[in-house]
């Protein structure tokens, strides 16, 4: 088996996170990964399956996905084009082309970068590297989890876990990863900011739902159409998975709060799950009986964000001033 790209991230305790939430708090570092992100999970392992002989690959990516196919392909020797939307920060386009691979330009969305992924890959004959939406990136995903139950041990398990949702593939990732280690009981609470709230919408609506637009400023979490699976998941009774919504606010202001108390800065997108603690918003589903009032220990999955540095959060907080 060759070697995983990946970083086994570690598993930190947050005293003052704990304190917001009064249960023990887990934080799972995946913005220490490489690429900055738990993209290179599944990217790593879809392009170690689908990519060996392959002439190139193409990514469509605002961002985090974008970076982790490039750091793989750099790292497998073969070379990368990187499709984002205009709507992606200057920071990421410099940071791609640092990895070296080919950054193109398209559209205002995801939705229209990834058209163009598609039509070079079917032109030029290169591996498509889907961002969110394949099997292989949720097993690779789910290998988080496995690192979480070795890390708690046999006898902790988490009352909740906490995540983002963009795309879903975050989310079916380590609901794959709670089947493996047999946690399939433990609820979820899928994260999403007001205006990029595919999964939310769709959860609603009870179909898959595509959104107009996205006008929140989390743009990582710019997918206009969850991933069916994801969808398929909120449906399974077996499975207990609570959307929640937090405004670009509330995301902005924890990921504030996350550099002033942890001292790491992650991107907006992430935020999203991490206002779930400052906001308040554990507490509320605990009075209305959607968690227990006796939660165990919550477990943050730190999915990071490479579209972030001190410049960009000046700006986003400008944008944001209410």
């Amino acid at each position: 088996m060759a070697k995983h790209f990946h970083l086994n991230t570690p598993l930190l305790e947050s005293v003052s996170m704990s304190k917001h939430v009064g249960t023990t708090v887990y934080l799972k570092m995946e913005n220490s990964q490489p690429s900055g992100s738990f993209k290179i999970r599944g990217i790593g392992h879809l392009c170690q399956t689908l990519a060996r002989q392959s002439t190139g690959v193409v990514c469509s990516s605002g961002g985090n996905a974008g970076m982790a196919a490039a750091y793989v392909a750099r790292k497998m020797g073969v070379p990368a084009t990187i499709v984002v939307p205009s709507s992606s920060p200057q920071l990421v386009v410099q940071r791609l082309q640092d990895q070296g691979a080919t950054v193109k330009i398209v559209g205002k969305v995801w939705d229209d970068a990834n058209a163009e992924a598609l039509r070079l890959a079917e032109t030029e004959g290169l591996t498509y590297v889907p961002p969110f939406d394949h099997p292989l990136l949720w097993r690779g995903h789910a290998s988080m989890i496995d690192e979480v139950a070795a890390s708690l041990g046999s006898h902790v398990k988490p009352g909740a876990v906490l995540v983002s949702v963009g795309g879903g593939g975050l989310l079916c990732g380590v609901i794959q990863g709670l089947k493996d280690v047999g946690w399939t009981d433990v609820p979820v609470i899928a994260m999403e900011t007001i205006g990029a709230d595919c999964f939310n919408a769709a959860v609603k609506a009870g179909r898959l739902v595509t959104l107009d637009d996205i006008t929140s400023e989390a743009k990582c979490l710019g997918a206009k159409t969850v991933c069916e699976k994801a969808f398929e998941y909120s449906q399974n009774s077996d499975l207990t998975i609570i959307s929640e919504l937090v405004t670009d606010q509330q995301a902005l202001q924890a990921v504030e709060t996350f550099l002033n108390e942890e001292r790491v800065l992650v991107e907006m997108a992430c935020g999203a799950a991490l206002a779930a603690v400052y906001s308040g918003l554990i507490g509320r589903l605990q009075d209305e009986g959607q968690l227990p009032a006796a939660l165990g220990p919550l477990l943050v999955i730190v999915c990071g964000g490479s579209s972030i540095d001190t410049n960009q959060l000046v700006n986003l907080k400008h944008k944001l001033a209410t």
